[in-house]
């Protein structure tokens, strides 16, 4: 297994894992082609300098991915940041520890690419995941809002 940076030739894999679960498969829509809406996504996240990092198996298979944004702060003395978000790991291979070393490896992109914080996302509803990210040392220190708009 190795981790590398997605390319645009990678989006219909990654959307596919993006759908692969219960509140992905509400809110994605993978398809052939891929909407459109996605590929305008992708590429406003390499203008911003995101990195959606893969985790691939021997076959050159995605099996695993995150978007991991660097994100420029004036508080805390201007401090960079890293957000973790869309974290996905194919559903038959979850449990394995897959997720821990996808996580880890961006963690360690985020103190290359001078980060001093790593925050992420998570749904309510994620419960596992938020094991997960306990066990690597993430604390639920924030009360996270949204409001959609659409």
């Amino acid at each position: 297994m190795k981790f590398r940076t997605a390319t645009r030739a990678d989006l219909s894999e990654v959307v596919r894992l993006l759908a692969d679960d219960h509140l992905g498969g509400m809110r994605e829509r993978y398809s052939s082609p891929l909407p459109e809406e996605y590929g305008i996504a992708f590429d406003g996240l390499q203008r911003i300098g995101a990195e959606v990092i893969l985790a691939l198996d021997d076959s050159d298979r995605i099996i695993g991915c995150l978007q991991l944004l660097i994100l420029p702060g004036l508080g805390s003395l201007g401090k960079q940041r890293a957000q973790i978000e869309a974290v996905r790991i194919e559903s038959s291979l979850r449990g394995k520890g897959l997720g821990s070393k996808l996580i880890r490896h961006a963690i360690e992109r985020a103190r290359q690419r001078g980060c001093r914080l790593v925050q992420l996302t998570s749904d309510n509803s994620r419960q596992g995941a938020h094991r997960l990210y306990e066990r690597l040392g993430f604390k639920a220190s924030h009360v996270g809002m949204k409001l959609a708009l659409d």
